[in-house]
């Protein structure tokens, strides 16, 4: 196992929060989502961390300062997750092996689930490794499609599927392993033809199929981890939820 290396998308603007606050620094019972997650990535033995910042950057530099393994990456044009990653570049450069990808808006993400995608990693070393989790609803989400022996066959959108597709229950949480050169190969790749003019690291492992690389879809997210917030109400849902399981923890 060599180094483990993390992007944590951290750019994003609070608006639908009702907050003038990067998103990632509004709190959920009362420390700032980011903190959970990075958390989960240090007890996942996740030993460099490169957020990504963007909207009043200054204000998470101040919160993270602590942190010694936090390396910041500014984006400083908001034109996509891939831009985000493809801002990481400088940063990558060095490192070799995995690179995982998660939001910084997930503050229920679990370090037994990352460590399981390092280790299938290890195991395996493919060019990518998307961590799946199943939804009893998954509207909204991108459905994991898989061939008849159960192997991963691509993502498509809620606004792309059919009435048939739309009964998955597999789903894509924005949260990936990938081999380092096989991720700047692909962010070479990717374009910004599409309705919003943005590149987007979800094209990226359909980029490398399309090369014969090696893509796994891994079923190891666990409902909470679908749960990021982007309204007030989706604060509500994680914040029970964060008090459910640390009630039954205790």
């Amino acid at each position: 196992m060599g180094q483990r290396t993390a992007i944590v998308m951290a750019a994003g603007k609070g608006t639908r929060m009702q907050s003038d606050l990067p998103k990632v620094l509004v709190p959920v019972c009362g420390r700032p989502m980011i903190e959970y997650v990075l958390d989960a990535l240090c007890e996942a033995g996740v030993d460099r961390q490169i957020v990504v910042i963007g909207h009043r950057g200054d204000l998470v530099r101040e919160q993270l300062a602590p942190r010694k393994d936090v390396v910041f990456v500014e984006q400083t044009e908001q034109l996509g997750t891939g831009h985000a990653v493809m801002m990481c570049r400088a940063a990558l450069a060095d490192t070799e092996g995995a690179v995982l990808i998660v939001a910084g808006d997930s503050p229920l993400m679990q370090a037994d689930s990352i460590t399981a995608l390092f280790t299938e990693f290890d195991s395996r070393e493919p060019a990518c490794i998307l961590g799946t989790g199943y939804r009893d609803d998954p509207t909204g989400f991108g459905r994991v499609e898989r061939d008849k022996e159960g192997r991963f066959t691509g993502v498509v959108e809620q606004k792309d599927a059919t009435e048939a597709q739309q009964q998955i229950k597999e789903v894509n949480l924005s949260c990936y392993v990938f081999h380092c050169g096989d991720l700047l190969a692909s962010l070479d790749a990717l374009d910004n033809s599409n309705a919003q003019g943005e590149y987007y690291i979800t094209d990226c492992p359909g980029l490398l199929m399309a090369e014969q690389k090696e893509v796994i879809a891994l079923d190891v997210l666990k409902p909470c981890e679908s749960l990021s917030i982007n309204t007030m109400e989706d604060l509500t849902v994680v914040e029970a939820e964060m008090e459910r399981l640390q009630a039954k923890a205790s």
